[in-house]
Order: structure tokens, then sequence, then C-alpha cells
């Protein structure tokens, strides 16, 4: 659960900053290359501060099956 919750935030961020850098101001590209940067060195360290924050709010790690 939490890992889809990280890809989605992620996404949405890159997406939102991609827009904001066609429509609003082309330094939003540098919010998009922070969240590639958080992406790579979570990957390397295995370390996410999103991940965290979400434990803290009761989310699980599992995915539940309903069946």
């Amino acid at each position: 659960m939490k890992n889809r919750i990280v890809r989605g935030v992620a996404g949405t961020f890159i997406l939102i900053s991609l827009v904001l850098a066609i429509y609003v101001n082309i330094n939003w590209l540098w919010f998009t290359a922070f969240v590639g940067a958080n992406l790579l060195q979570s990957s390397l360290t295995k370390w996410c501060l999103l991940e965290d924050i979400l434990k803290k709010f009761g989310v699980s790690d599992g995915e539940k099956n309903c069946c």
C-alpha cells in the first residue's frame, strides 16, 4: 500500500511541475529534478521520508486481499 502511495505522489508531483513549467515558469523543472533525485536516492539507500510519514499515519505495508 505504501509503495503505491509513494509512486502516486511522486508521479503527481512530476506531472504537476511539468504543467507549471510549461504554463507558469520554466524554473518549476527544478522541482521535477528534485523529485527525480529523491526517487534515485531512495532506490540507493532504501529510505524514503514519505514512507516514514505514512507509517506515522498508520498506513500499512501490506496489501489486503479480498478473497
